[in-house]
This record gives C-alpha cells, sequence and structure tokens, in this order.
C-alpha cells in the first residue's frame, strides 16, 4: 500500500365559563328543543326489513350477506375519500412544513451564539479522538502521531479494533487523491468473493460493486497550544487543504434507494494537522449491522474487515495515479475512471474487473 495503513479487526374538565354557570339559573337556550315522537319507530323498522328483504331477493342473497357487502362498500368508500383528503392536502403540508423549516432557519440563525459554527459537519472531529491542544503544546513527529492514531482505533471493540480501518497519508499524496477526487466524484469498485458452486461444489469467484462517492468539507481551522473556552474560536485560514469524505455503498442498494442507501463504509479524512506536522489521517468506520444481537456475532458489521482493506485499496488504485505510462495497472486504471465519466457508453465491467483484480493485493 502506498500510504501506511493499517486495518483493525478489529369526566370532561368543564371550561371555566361553564363552570361559572353551573349554579347559575337556566337561561333561554338560542334554538328551540323538538321533542321525538316514538310511537312510529315500530312501524318504521318494519318498513326498513321488508326494504332489505326485497332488495336482498332481488340481488339473490341473504339480508345477513346484504348487510355485509354494504359495510364493505362504505369502507372502501370511506378509505377512497380518505386517499383523497390525503392527496389534496399533500402540497399544502409540504409547503407549510417548508414555510416552518424555513422560519426555523431564519429564527437559528438569528439566536446562534456568535463562537458556535452555524453548520453541523456529517463527521465526526478530530479532537473527539485526539487531544489536539496536548498535541500542540508538545513536540510531536508525524510518526508519533501515526502511533497515537493506530493505538486509538486498536483500542476500538473491547481491544480489537473490529469494524475501524486508519491510516496516516502524507500530504503530497493526499493532494493527488484529491485533486482526483474533485474531478470523479463517484465510480464503482468491485469486491471479490468466493461462492460455492450448487452443482460441482468447486469454488468460484464472482463480485460486488460498491458505489463510492466523495464529499469535501471546508478547511479546518489550523489547532492551538492553548483552548481557552473564552475566546472566540477563529475562523479557518485556509491553510489546511479540505476535508474530505468517501461514502461506499452496494451497488443493488444504491439503485434500489439511492441517497437512503446505507453505506457500509465511511471514510474520513482528516486535514487538520496538515499545517502543523504535514500529515492526513484517515478513520474508517464500518456499519454496524442492525441485526446483530451480541458484541461477539461474526455478523456484527455490514462488512468484513477484508472487504473494507479491498475497498481501501481500491480508492488508492483508482484515485492515486502516478502518470507513469511504465506502469500499466495505473495507466488502465486512470482510463477506466476517465471513461465511466466521460465515455460511459465504453465503460466495460469486464475490464473493470480485470484490472482490479490484477492489482489489488487484498483479493
Amino acid at each position: 500500500m502506498s500510504w501506511s495503513a493499517r486495518l483493525l479487526n478489529v369526566t370532561p374538565r368543564l371550561p371555566g365559563s361553564a363552570r361559572a354557570g353551573v349554579h347559575r339559573r337556566a337561561t333561554r337556550l338560542p334554538f328551540r328543543l323538538i321533542s321525538t315522537d316514538l310511537s312510529n319507530t315500530s312501524s318504521l323498522q318494519a318498513r326498513y326489513a321488508q326494504r332489505l328483504e326485497q332488495l336482498a331477493k332481488e340481488r339473490g342473497v341473504s339480508v345477513n350477506e346484504l348487510l355485509e357487502k354494504a359495510k364493505e362498500e362504505e369502507a372502501t368508500r370511506r378509505a377512497e375519500e380518505a386517499e383523497k383528503l390525503k392527496s389534496a392536502l399533500k402540497p399544502k403540508l409540504t409547503e407549510t412544513s417548508a414555510h416552518s423549516s424555513a422560519n426555523s432557519s431564519a429564527s437559528t440563525h438569528q439566536t446562534a451564539p456568535s463562537g458556535e459554527r452555524k453548520d453541523a459537519a456529517p463527521y465526526k472531529p478530530l479532537s473527539s479522538f485526539l487531544n489536539l491542544s496536548r498535541i500542540q503544546s508538545t513536540p510531536h513527529t508525524a510518526e508519533q502521531i501515526s502511533g497515537l492514531w493506530v493505538a486509538y482505533h486498536s483500542s476500538r471493540s473491547g481491544g480489537t479494533g473490529r469494524g475501524y480501518v486508519c491510516a496516516t497519508i502524507p500530504l503530497d499524496v493526499y493532494r493527488k487523491l484529491e485533486a482526483t477526487g474533485s474531478k470523479y466524484r463517484s465510480f464503482v469498485v468491485p469486491v471479490a468473493r468466493m461462492q460455492k458452486d450448487a452443482t460441482t461444489g468447486e469454488e468460484k469467484t464472482s463480485h460486488e460493486f460498491f458505489y463510492l462517492q466523495w464529499d469535501f468539507h471546508p478547511p479546518p481551522v489550523v489547532p492551538s497550544a492553548e483552548q481557552d473556552p473564552f475566546i472566540k474560536p477563529s475562523t479557518s485560514t485556509g491553510s489546511n487543504p479540505r476535508i474530505s469524505t468517501v461514502i461506499y455503498t452496494p451497488l443493488d442498494e444504491y439503485k434500489r434507494r439511492g441517497s437512503f442507501a446505507t453505506p457500509y463504509l465511511i471514510l474520513t479524512l482528516y486535514t487538520d494537522l496538515v499545517t502543523t506536522h504535514g500529515v492526513v489521517l484517515l478513520r474508517g468506520e464500518i456499519t454496524p449491522s442492525a441485526a446483530a444481537a451480541t458484541v461477539d456475532s461474526s455478523d456484527r458489521y455490514l462488512l468484513s474487515q477484508q472487504d473494507a482493506q479491498s475497498l481501501l485499496v481500491s480508492l488508492q488504485q483508482f484515485y492515486l495515479w502516478t502518470h507513469d505510462s511504465s506502469k500499466k495497472e495505473s495507466t488502465e486504471a486512470m482510463s477506466l475512471l476517465e471513461t465511466f465519466h466521460e465515455k460511459p457508453e465504453e465503460f466495460k465491467w469486464e475490464d473493470l474487473i480485470k484490472v482490479s483484480d490484477a492489482s489489488n493485493p487484498i483479493r
């Protein structure tokens, strides 16, 4: 691998006005009370029963069957009316929701303290893993920071490091990745799977494709050796490169659910220490499986450690171009990425698998 990386196996109450009038004298109501004459009730019921029997006879069913069918038709009619009402109200509800969200956003913008970020970063800050002020206050080399980074992730998941991947990337290497990722923000990479043939029992290689997406975020503030909560945080000077994230999602799931698809692996490339130490820290998180019952379950994560490592190698393979014509694999990988975006009609899955399998040692 071209950078230093390690995968770790790691009674209803009356209103006041009503209560106040309980002990008062009765007042004249603004409407007439009409008494009902119950003497005609029995005759009405008899005529209704005759009508039901007549309808049932005409339709060739019993009275009970006729009543059941009438209930079903009424239920269907009400359901259809409810659906029509819902459809009619949907645009209004959407408009109201958008208006409320806009007002809420405006209110939040006006009342937010000046020292707080007004946007929520889609990743955990580096300071949640490392004590950046301590790193700045005492001399640390890039190698020592790399050791701290690996040690931190090794201690996760009960000391196994399972579900994480970490790496330390030199600045010049990150610049190349950033340039290529900015130009080509998505791609598809295969992960080899060994499966037994149902008829012969022989092991055969199949592939699962993952859709990767790059995203870039504002440059982080250069960390300081002093940490004073009463000092307003300084804004980014731009001396650090942008932080980037790479999300891997199974291609089949992405086709079905689009942006709602569950990512299986999320990489964050932190550039906080570039200005001071010249290194980029990579952190990968494998998404836990919702079906995992126990911590010791082998299916606790959506990806195996080997698959996560393979995806990480693919990132280098297709985005870390060497521009060295003597290295056939690099030239072919570069050509495939360009073709995927610029000439999609010429892109061949067979070529992608061939190049990926030939140069990925994790296969």
